[in-house]
């Protein structure tokens, strides 16, 4: 079977004011860091470390090695803080022990991302590394014992001055730029749009259409990074859209905390950015929607549906629903009850006919009792959803859920192998053997042995490696079919779209540059 599964994230940000100068004009503008040895800083944000700095060592021609773990949100904040990188000087390697420096980009939904971040963090300096961290676990816990005496660059503001950060990093000083930026008592969102960008996937862009959320998940640790909802305008996305499309990108990821309640901060709503986004797509190429809360996409589900049936958009929505007792949900504080998530279901079932609705489950939340738990798997049963991301119950230090009563770790074991058997007793796709299908092809599987590509409801489809075919848009015969994806034959005298409108960037180079200098 091909270690090739389905391509969402393990899951799922800079505005400027108007003072503020163009992207060409400050792009790696040193202001306001003044690092001074064993002093902090009256800005409260930056201290140094006990070594002497070495400001004689010229910064910009070092090699970094970043790290990211967790959702699409994180991802793209990895890819503009490389493509930042890059464009000063710094080469971006793959390779970890030749790097002089780690960005470690954190993810603080689960324990063990947490764990892996840390353990990292203690390689690097074991292995005498300079150390840039990132991501929502220095946001949210920047005072924990691990972390101090490193440089940090939080989530909401900072991650236009990454630049200056590992500079300062390297010449061995110690930089922390926490907090949140407001304008007249507003809160903007975070990475600049127009900053420079290297993508993971040259065919692919990811972009944040908000930051933060509206709800207060009882067991949620992103929500202390993140914060509350903050939208980018409309038409600053959809320049973003089309610039990317002018890069060669070919499908676009729309992400975000809940992409749902995007808008509400500014008076406007997902439809609305949707159908404006629809009329930048060109021909081939096509856009997937990120994961939405049911509360927020309840008021929208006819706009949704007809925006989920055009032919550029991918007919796929992931629909987190957590648990299937409305108890739960209530400890949860998620604000919606199963009703809500079966009407959204039903009514996208019904008019969008094929879509894939992804879903999340946590077993083991506190207070779940067997028939709490049985209501989820009944749910499951019901619905069969094709994705499935199962979670295990971990609690988040300082969350109200960690200070409930836990369910004994022996139970959530196997709660979560029961849901887990019950996912896997189902092929969603075998009823599929034999059919013609339109995919576009944009990755390389896991294993190496096949090209990835999706079709019209963004299930995964596996097409033979033959390079010709990445990037474009062909038709396939489907010929097998497994748990997470299907196998397709292109049709020889089938059209082939090639879905980018110029020649896609090469793996590694930078995005949304006119002219890179340093300062």
């Amino acid at each position: 079977m091909p270690a090739a599964c389905d391509s969402v994230l393990e899951d799922i940000e800079d505005i400027v004011s108007a003072e503020d100068l163009k992207p060409h004009d400050r792009q790696f503008v040193r202001k306001n860091v003044f690092p001074k040895v064993r002093k902090r800083n009256s800005q409260k944000n930056i201290q140094t470390d006990d070594d002497p700095p070495s400001d004689s060592i010229i910064p910009g021609a070092q090699k970094i090695w970043i790290r990211t773990w967790g959702c699409s949100h994180n991802n793209s904040d990895g890819e503009y803080m490389a493509g930042q990188l890059a464009a000063y000087g710094y080469k971006i390697t793959d390779n970890s022990a030749e790097a002089d420096l780690w960005l470690l980009n954190s993810c603080t939904v689960k324990n063990p991302a947490e764990d892996h971040f840390r353990n990292s963090i203690k390689k690097a300096q074991e292995g005498k590394k300079k150390v840039v961290l990132a991501g929502c676990v220095p946001q949210a816990q920047p005072r924990q014992d691990y972390l101090k005496g490193l440089s940090i660059i939080g989530v909401c503001i900072f991650i236009n001055r990454v630049v200056e950060v590992v500079e300062e990093t390297i010449k061995g000083h110690s930089v922390r730029l926490l907090g949140q930026k407001k304008d007249n008592g507003k809160r903007l969102g975070g990475a600049r749009l127009d900053l420079p960008k290297i993508r993971k996937n040259p065919l692919i862009e990811i972009i944040s259409i908000n930051t933060g959320c509206l709800n207060a998940c009882t067991y949620c640790k992103t929500k202390h990074a993140r914060g509350d909802l903050a939208s980018y305008p409309v038409e600053e996305l959809v320049d973003r859209a089309k610039q990317s499309f002018q890069e060669g990108v070919c499908e676009i990821w729309l992400t975000s905390e809940d992409t749902g309640a995007y808008g509400r901060d500014i008076g406007t709503d997902l439809p609305t950015l949707l159908w404006k986004l629809v009329e930048a797509i060109p021909e081939g190429a096509m856009l997937r929607l990120g994961m939405t809360n049911p509360p927020y996409i309840l008021e929208h589900l006819e706009e949704m549906a007809k925006i989920l049936n055009h032919p550029r958009v991918y007919a796929f929505l992931h629909i987190p629903v957590q648990s299937a007792s409305d108890s739960v949900l209530m400890d949860m504080k998620r604000e919606y009850c199963v009703a809500d998530f079966k009407q959204v279901v039903d009514f996208l079932n019904e008019k969008v006919p094929g879509i894939t609705i992804a879903t999340d489950i946590i077993c083991g939340f506190p207070g779940e009792t067997d028939e709490d738990f049985q209501e989820t798997m009944k749910l499951v049963e019901q619905y069969r959803f094709p994705s499935l991301f199962i979670n295990q119950f971990y609690p988040r230090p300082g969350t109200p859920a960690a200070k409930m009563h836990q369910v004994p770790a022996a139970v959530k074991k196997q709660r979560t192998k029961d849901l887990s058997q019950l996912f896997h007793s189902y092929n969603p796709y075998d009823h599929k053997v034999g059919e013609r299908q339109r995919v576009l092809v944009t990755e390389e599987s896991f294993d190496s042995n096949y090209y990835v590509a999706h079709n019209p409801f963004y299930e995964q489809v596996l097409v033979p490696k033959d390079p010709p075919l990445m990037g474009k848009m062909v038709e396939v015969n489907i010929y097998e079919a497994g748990k997470h994806f299907m196998k397709g034959q292109p049709v020889s005298d089938a059209r082939v779209y090639t879905a980018s409108i110029t020649r896609p960037l090469a793996k590694g180079e930078v995005s949304g540059l006119t002219e890179v200098s340093k300062r």
